[in-house]
């Protein structure tokens, strides 16, 4: 099945894609762009002009609010890591290159839907 179409009016970025983003307010960051994992629902990233996503680093401390990525998955190049608690919503003109490969699998998005409700003071499903 493919999922984005050639069409610029139809291609959007689907949930659980890992796309390369500019981060607004960090121009000097020199890991611009930098991956990010879509999180936010597939209607609202097809109707609106913003997709909700989680930056994604190369190192990072074990937290509760930290997912890890093994190298491959989504597409990353390296064993990465989710930062939940830098959750950032943006202009869909801040994406630059995506997806980079396939979506990651539905237990990385769940752990990571925890983590952000950790981040935000909450109590994650059980």
């Amino acid at each position: 099945m493919q999922r984005h179409t050639t069409e610029m009016a139809e291609t959007f970025p689907h949930r659980g894609d890992v796309w390369y983003v500019y981060t607004p307010g960090q121009p000097d960051d020199p890991h611009q762009p930098r991956p990010a994992l879509v999180i936010s629902e597939n209607t609202r990233n097809r109707r609106s002009d913003d997709v909700i996503v989680v930056p994604i680093f190369s190192t990072g401390r074990a937290s509760p609010t930290h997912v890890t990525l093994e190298a491959g998955v989504g597409g990353v190049p390296h064993a990465s890591v989710l930062f939940c608690e830098e959750l950032a919503t943006l202009d869909r003109d801040f994406l630059h290159d995506g997806p980079l490969g396939p979506g990651v699998p539905a237990s990385i998005l769940e752990e990571t839907v925890d983590a952000i409700i950790i981040a935000v003071g909450g109590d994650p499903r059980t």
